[in-house]
């Protein structure tokens, strides 16, 4: 058996042990657990291995507040008061007795007594082991009964059925609406559909030699939904032959068509970037992003053009801050996808939606406002902005695009409903209900309602 990283107990399972570490780091360093689960330290976990500790981890996020509340039932101490590498592996074995019913109950009871033990809480197993005795002799509701309680909620019991926070599923009723809301929640306790965007002809056929199967895009014409096989394992990923990327980001940047001379404003990681430059394949592309870090990364994947014949793009990237762009250069074709809740994307990073508070949103707002009048000053007569974001949130959205609109008389708004009337005449866009893409003269897709993650975007044009 293949150890698990920092996995010093035997009776842990290398899955398991993963799991627990990352649910640790998650918590305690505001880490994404998408990230970890796919960093250097767990590559050496076997597929199945890989394939439990992604489970395990993305469902006690998702469903972390019901845990909770099951767990609290049991527990003879108030949760505040328990250690959290216990609290921790009490809900990894919950998970496991309710949704993992291929697991028996010893093992995920077994296991997580052993995590506690392994995290030097040893004083804590008998107690760990008490309540989860509790738990598995408790009625089993399995995974589909939860589902059905998220479709047939009422507004009052939403956020209880769905293990959301009430106050995101308050404004988001006042938003969408009832039914929509419970999609939306229903999509994000679900796992997501993976998608890729072709990037070559021939990687379709690369994949599909190499058993993953997939099946058309809902969106857009190059885009696949991935129904088997191991993506990152294939010489088509090695290749760079496809990127793996939410229909609903593909379809923001093909929003941006194409241009003489493009920026792209807070470009990392870098997905809209490359479908820029594979669009736009002898054009100047100014990449723009904050962190060094996340700019030395951006280089390396952007390098992968000298190796694609399909693509010429000169791509350059600055590590610097788009709320004060260090050059004069002008550009028709601007990119501002700010950093945002990304309350549209709660089925991949569930985390997110136990970390926001309705007070980050205003901050949020502030440094997207400041982005956003940056980079007004660096559009060209006729030319075109879009501003996007994955929240659902109006202040980060329509609130941050009438904001700057009033402040800066220069710009008009462009409906995107026309826009995307283009994309599907130029045969680019599949999506036949067109009007469920706007809201408004927005770009607005909703998670659960169309069968993506959660974007909006502004086409907006220099006068």
């Amino acid at each position: 058996m293949k150890s698990s990283p920092r996995n010093s107990n035997s009776s842990v399972s290398p899955a398991r042990a993963a799991a627990f570490d990352i649910l640790l780091r998650v918590e305690r360093e505001s880490s994404y657990a998408s990230e970890l689960l796919h960093s250097r330290t767990y590559d050496r976990l076997s597929i199945p291995d890989h394939s439990l500790a992604t489970e395990l981890v993305m469902g006690v996020l998702r469903w972390r507040s019901l845990l909770d509340r099951e767990i609290a039932k049991s527990s003879s101490q108030s949760l505040s008061k328990l250690d959290f590498e216990v609290l921790t592996a009490l809900r990894l074995a919950l998970y496991q007795l309710r949704w993992l019913d291929r697991i028996p109950a010893r093992a995920a009871t077994h296991e997580s007594v052993g995590l506690v033990k392994r995290a030097r809480k040893r004083s804590a197993a008998p107690f760990a082991n008490a309540v989860l005795r509790k738990l598995a002799t408790a009625a089993v509701t399995g995974n589909q009964s939860f589902q059905d309680a998220i479709i047939h909620a009422s507004a009052d019991t939403l956020a209880e059925s769905s293990s959301h926070p009430e106050w995101l599923i308050a404004r988001w009723i006042q938003a969408y609406g009832l039914e929509a809301t419970r999609l939306i929640c229903q999509h994000n306790q679900s796992v997501p559909v993976t998608s890729i965007r072709l990037r070559r002809p021939e990687a379709e056929s690369q994949l599909q030699n190499e058993n993953v199967e997939l099946t058309p895009g809902a969106l857009l014409v190059n885009a696949r939904r991935v129904q088997h096989g191991e993506l990152t394992r294939t010489a088509a990923f090695r290749d760079n032959s496809f990127v793996i990327q939410d229909e609903a980001s593909q379809l923001v940047a093909a929003l941006v068509g194409s241009g003489a001379e493009i920026l792209d404003c807070c470009a990392a990681p870098g997905g809209k970037t490359l479908a820029l430059a594979d669009r736009n394949s002898k054009v100047q592309i100014t990449a723009v992003e904050l962190y060094p870090h996340r700019a030395r990364l951006l280089r390396r994947l952007v390098s992968v053009h000298d190796s694609n014949p399909t693509s010429e793009a000169r791509v350059r990237v600055i590590a610097a801050d788009a709320r004060s762009l260090p050059f004069s250069t002008n550009f028709d074709r601007v990119l501002v996808d700010v950093p945002c809740s990304g309350t549209g994307t709660l089925s991949r990073n569930p985390e997110i939606k136990w970390r926001l508070t309705r007070e980050d949103l205003d901050e949020l707002q502030v440094r997207q406002l400041a982005i956003l009048h940056s980079a007004m000053g660096h559009v060209t007569p006729r030319g075109r902005l879009i501003y996007s974001t994955c929240s659902l949130e109006k202040e980060e959205n329509e609130e941050v695009v009438e904001r700057a609109m009033a402040e800066n008389s220069s710009f008009r708004l462009i409906e995107c409903r026309g826009e995307l009337e283009k994309l599907r005449l130029e045969g680019a866009l599949v999506w036949r209900d067109i009007d469920s893409l706007v809201r408004g003269p927005y770009l607005r897709t909703l998670p659960g309602v169309q069968p993506c993650d959660g974007f909006f975007a502004a086409v907006l044009e220099k006068i």
